[in-house]
């Protein structure tokens, strides 16, 4: 155990200002430079290494992150490819006829919402499902702030609380903990489940005498209703965090009620990741469908509506690919599932294969999507999806990376390629662990109780997600897992995935009215803080229960 430094005091008041910076539900990349500049300046005592550490942080971040980037540029590109050739509304369009009653609307609106988040995110979810069914749901008896609590807890809570497809959350939090990101994604998998079921549960038996009988009167007033204003009022808040939120999201909301397209995001990932509502890319083949006249509405207000190249695809196309890319993907999973099972999880496929495959398949569905929407444009067409893709994977994850930073030079593994410390003889990191020794010291202090350090992680989750991305946390709590884990009795992988639960599902889109929620309630045109306070009692419930099952079965 090392001697504490003054460098490790600066780290810890930097932990300290970025969790109270969380909790006013402000942006937390300037305090994150800031004690990154501060720690480097004070462990290497020079303004140039100071200098260069804020540097370096950003950079060993992104080195190690960017297999994230990635995938998420490929996934996006990928929906926008799917999206030119009108597959993306016949993925949905079958469960229509299946929802004849409130009971079953509501439960094929949270089966829906969760398998094609799964795959694509949730807000880029929300657009095909807003447009789909929702008004089908409303017809069948369902009231509007049920559809809203039921695609919020499947999508933007369930779905992308474990990212299992895409692996963008259980890979930020397994690379701050220093664990294996397939036990990480594998837990929260099943953190997910027994979260979102419980919520999704609760959230029905308070429901179900609510439930109207099926008549085309409750789509009327539903449609009639002048609710665009309300949502608005209700959804104006000053304070809100900046990482493209405040205007963007009143602006978001605007669009959303009144039944128009919007763009993606990674929440939450996410989709939160790093921002809950950004503008569509640019380019035409980003998120959201083509409206009416063939144009995809710009939400900056700033960018001109570009109009796509001429379809040139068979009608039979957009069914093909509605059909093939989800078999493609479930295929994926049972082969990543049975790779575990027959070969052992040591010699199982592991999740940088994974995440691989994914992205390969991404890859091959835009060429395929290009190719059918046009021949003589495919090539340009199939560039632009990429380049779509990669400016939303940068602006959606940009953010994370001097956050990142921050929590990267607290760990001993990447402290010293940031700080410039070369490697020990014996070829092992030379840094110092800034984050593990003051733990360390601080032992004596700590209750040596699980379930303490379990809700701990989850409560920290939980603040970070205030600010309302849901990923920024994750190197927090990730970080704060792999060094609790080897102090307490319950492993690192299981603090990761409880830590990712609170962060997701606070920040992601259930429990904070400035997150994507606000484009779950524009769809389902109902006001947003109402939506919060719905969720808030389910959810939690849900939290709780798959926090003590995980201390106590994982």
């Amino acid at each position: 155990m090392h001697d504490l430094t003054a460098a490790h005091w600066v780290y810890l008041v930097g932990v300290v200002t970025i969790l109270g910076t969380m909790l006013i539900r402000k942006n937390i990349v300037v305090p994150a430079v800031l004690f990154t500049f501060l720690t480097a300046l004070v462990f290497k005592k020079s303004l140039a290494g100071g200098l260069a550490g804020v540097f370096n942080a950003s950079l060993v971040s992104a080195q190690e992150l960017f297999s994230i980037f990635l995938i998420i540029a490929l996934v996006t590109g990928m929906l926008g490819a799917l999206q030119a050739l009108g597959a993306d509304t016949k993925m949905v369009a079958p469960f229509r006829p299946v929802m004849r009653n409130g009971h079953l609307a509501f439960w094929t609106l949270a089966v829906v919402t969760y398998l094609i988040s799964l795959f694509f995110w949730p807000t880029p979810a929300v657009p095909l499902i807003g447009a789909v069914l929702i008004p089908v749901a409303i017809r069948a008896g369902l009231r509007p702030m049920a559809v809203a609590f039921t695609v919020a807890v499947a999508g933007q809570g369930m779905a992308l609380s474990s990212d299992y497809v895409i692996r963008v959350a259980p890979g930020l939090s397994a690379t701050a903990a220093g664990v294996d990101p397939d036990s990480v994604a594998n837990r929260a998998m099943v953190l997910s489940l027994i979260v979102g079921v419980t919520a999704l549960v609760i959230g029905y038996v308070l429901e179900v005498r609510r439930m109207r009988k099926p008549s085309q009167q409750w789509l009327d007033e539903w449609e009639a209703g002048d609710v665009e204003a309300q949502v608005l009022e209700a959804t104006e808040i000053e304070d809100a965090p900046t990482i493209g939120h405040g205007p963007a999201l009143r602006e978001h909301s605007a669009m959303a009620a009144a039944g128009g397209t919007i763009g993606s995001d990674v929440s939450h990932g996410s989709a939160g990741v790093g921002t809950a509502v950004i503008d569509a890319p640019a380019g035409g083949s980003g998120s959201g469908s083509a409206n009416g006249d063939g144009e995809r509405p710009s939400l900056s207000g700033s960018k001109p509506a570009v109009t796509p190249p001429k379809n040139d695809a068979p009608a039979w196309a957009a069914t093909v690919f509605a059909i093939a890319v989800p078999l493609a993907y479930l295929a994926l999973i049972g082969y990543l599932i049975y790779s575990l099972s027959s070969s052992g999880h040591s010699d199982g496929l592991k999740g940088g294969d994974a995440a691989a495959l994914v992205g390969g398949i991404a890859s091959i569905t835009i060429l395929l999507a290009a190719f059918t929407e046009s021949r003589k444009t495919f090539m340009e067409r199939s560039a632009e999806h990429v380049v779509d893709g990669l400016v939303f994977a940068f602006k959606a994850m940009g953010v994370v990376l001097p956050i990142a930073g921050f929590f990267f030079i607290g760990n001993g593994d990447f402290a010293g390629r940031i700080l410039g410390v070369a490697p020990n003889k014996d070829g092992s990191p030379g840094g110092p662990a800034f984050l593990f020794d003051l733990v360390l010291h601080g032992q004596q202090h700590i209750p040596e109780n699980s379930f303490i350090t379990a809700f701990g992680i989850l409560i920290i989750g939980m603040i970070a997600g205030l600010e309302g991305s849901g990923f920024s946390g994750l190197p927090l709590t990730g970080s704060l897992a792999g060094t609790f884990g080897h102090v307490t009795g319950v492993d690192s992988e299981t603090l990761a995935a409880i830590g990712q639960m609170g962060n997701i599902w606070s920040g992601g889109g259930t429990l904070v009215a400035w997150s994507s929620l606000i484009a779950v309630a524009g769809f389902a045109r109902v006001p947003v803080l109402e939506l919060a306070r719905r969720c808030f009692l389910p959810v939690v419930s849900g939290l709780v229960l798959a926090t003590i099952l995980a201390v106590l079965l994982m």
